[in-house]
């Protein structure tokens, strides 16, 4: 049905279900004194049906009924209620009922002709139809009704018929092209049809429904060309039909006019006529099937958020695009956009917060796990996460609780749990309790002795506290061994070589380190640390200067340049 067809039509269907203004529907049968409780009973129900209290209304109006049967005002308000509680069969009878005591009245027809309409009953349906038109033959709803009702009965002849009443009262009109279109393709009358859309072209030629329709018609019967050629000129005469701008965009992309295919695809993801679904599939495709996405496509996705602003799903995938193109930031922003839309996904919310983690914002992941919690109360992931943004923020009560009640949740899970029991260890050494942190650290790599993240974090913090440095060195050589062009696992290396006084060495660890990530504050710091203790002072402020330049965040770095000399870090 177009989209004329509907709007009329959906406009006399909402007619059918309210007693029209005007309508008079009650019996010609008198009434005395003594048909009081007749009058109250009817008067009641009309109370309880003007209040929506439905089944009141129809008691009071069933008790008319034992009173009096031949009242066909009585049956047409019990079949609007049966109707308003979903009985549709029990509002049939009713009415059918009403219609018999009174077949002239015209309300009771058009309930009855809907009514079929709505069973399917079309043939039924015509004939109230027909009854309508006779007595109203200007009606242009009932007429449009009607015709429907041929159609779908097929009685195309006599729809054709309707057609050529109302274009003779009202002049011609786009619809009555496609209607009549839609008859003859019904009758299996192609060409016929098709002359029928020609001749509509040429009455409208700018008319968008009679030019999508032929790119339709054409596609149907396999005559691309044709198609193609009309959808230009749908687009031209119908710029923010989203389906049509993306026929074109593949007919562009298969001729391989990248510029056309790629202004198609951003005016028709900009559509506000095109459903977000559709794009996001177009969208989604196309980023999956791609090796490496084109620049210009960046714009496009952009334009999807632009027409979309309020859509968790346009931002969503504004954030996969970014991925894509390495542009972390942007993606992390896209993600939270999309989060503070729809807070139900978690896969949103897990796209946060593992971009949190890598770009090390860990204030920001402290904040997000928290509120993820909160709505996801049995994810253990994240109550790791929670714990470890709450050790690097210092909130060790806060991380000892989460990875506390995270734990419980891991069931067969060594690997899981061994992560849990690091950074229990990274807690308990936050509050100065060595023995604790050093015994959970042993229980992670009792659960997971591969772990060498694990190996290397507990190295660390047997060099900070000076104990165990065999230990320490032992865990050291196995990660260096399993990979050997770490910077990370170089310092770790160097830091048990300071914590030993071995300052040449932990300079040329340290030096080493420096040479695979030049701009790490961490590592600056620590070659800067060796130096000072070799006496080399300025060498030493140089490069506390630059840890401090690229964001060391050690708690003695000002202390350290100020005075020119070292100081050991506080636990």
């Amino acid at each position: 049905m177009n989209k004329l067809f509907y709007i009329a039509f959906a406009g006399i269907l909402l007619v059918a279900c309210k007693t029209p203004s005007g309508a008079v529907v009650k019996s010609e049968a008198p009434v005395s004194a003594k048909d009081y409780p007749y009058i109250e009973a009817f008067h009641k129900g009309l109370q309880y049906k003007v209040l929506g209290r439905t089944e009141e209304a129809i008691t009071e109006l069933e008790k008319c009924l034992t009173i009096r049967t031949d009242d066909d005002a009585v049956y047409y308000a019990l079949s609007k209620l049966e109707l308003e509680r979903g009985n549709p069969d029990a509002s049939q009878q009713y009415i059918v009922k009403a219609h018999e005591i009174a077949p002239e009245n015209i309300w009771y027809i058009e309930e009855l002709a809907y009514m079929y309409f709505e069973k399917q009953d079309f043939e039924a349906s015509a004939r109230q139809f027909k009854k309508m038109v006779d007595k109203e033959p200007r009606n242009i709803d009932w007429q449009y009704a009607y015709s429907e009702a041929l159609m779908r009965n097929g009685q195309n002849k006599e729809a054709l018929e309707v057609f050529n009443t109302m274009e003779g009262q009202i002049g011609k009109h786009p619809h009555f092209a496609l209607q009549r279109y839609n008859v003859l393709m019904q009758s299996g009358n192609k060409s016929a049809a098709e002359e029928a859309l020609l001749k509509g072209k040429e009455e409208f030629p700018n008319d968008a429904s009679i030019i999508g329709t032929l790119v339709d018609h054409y596609y149907q019967t396999r005559q691309n060309e044709k198609a193609e050629k009309f959808l230009v000129e749908l687009v031209e005469a119908d710029p923010e039909n989203g389906r049509a701008q993306l026929a074109l965009a593949d007919i562009y992309q298969r001729r391989n006019e990248m510029d056309k295919a790629y202004d198609a695809l951003k005016k028709a993801v900009a559509s506000p006529n095109l459903d977000i679904d559709t794009k996001m599939k177009v969208l989604i495709n196309i980023q999956e099937q791609s090796s490496e996405i084109p620049e210009e496509m960046y714009p496009i996705v952009d334009a999807f958020v632009a027409a979309n602003p309020e859509s968790s799903k346009a931002h969503s995938i504004q954030g996969d695009y970014l991925i894509v193109a390495e542009r972390n930031k942007e993606a992390l922003e896209a993600y939270k956009k999309a989060v503070k839309l729809d807070e139900s996904k978690y896969p949103l919310w897990n796209q946060v917060m593992v971009l949190q983690f890598e770009q090390g914002d860990y204030e920001g992941l402290y904040e997000s796990s928290k509120a993820c919690l909160e709505l996801f109360p049995t994810a253990s992931t994240v109550y790791l996460l929670q714990g470890i943004s709450a050790n690097e923020t210092e909130h060790y009560d806060d991380a000892l609780e989460a990875l506390s009640v995270g734990m419980e949740m891991i069931v067969n899970d060594r690997p899981m749990k061994a992560e849990f029991y690091g950074q229990i260890g990274e807690a308990y050494l936050g509050q100065g309790e060595q023995s604790a942190a050093i015994e959970n650290y042993k229980k992670a790599l009792e659960h997971d002795d591969r772990n060498y993240a694990i190996k290397n974090n507990y190295a660390r913090r047997l060099a900070m506290m000076k104990r165990d440095l065999d230990l320490a060195e032992s865990l050291a050589n196995q990660i260096n061994k399993a990979y050997p062009d770490q910077a990370l696992f170089i310092d770790t290396k160097g830091m048990i070589q300071f914590a030993r006084g071995e300052y040449s060495e932990a300079e040329k660890s340290f030096s080493n380190a420096m040479l695979l990530s030049p701009k790490d504050p961490v590592i600056l710091e620590h070659l800067a640390d060796a130096q000072a203790k070799k006496g080399n002072n300025e060498g030493a402020v140089q490069n506390w200067k630059l840890a401090k330049e690229y964001g060391s965040k050690s708690k003695t770095i000002d202390k350290k340049i100020a005075e020119k000399k070292y100081y050991a870090p506080e636990l």
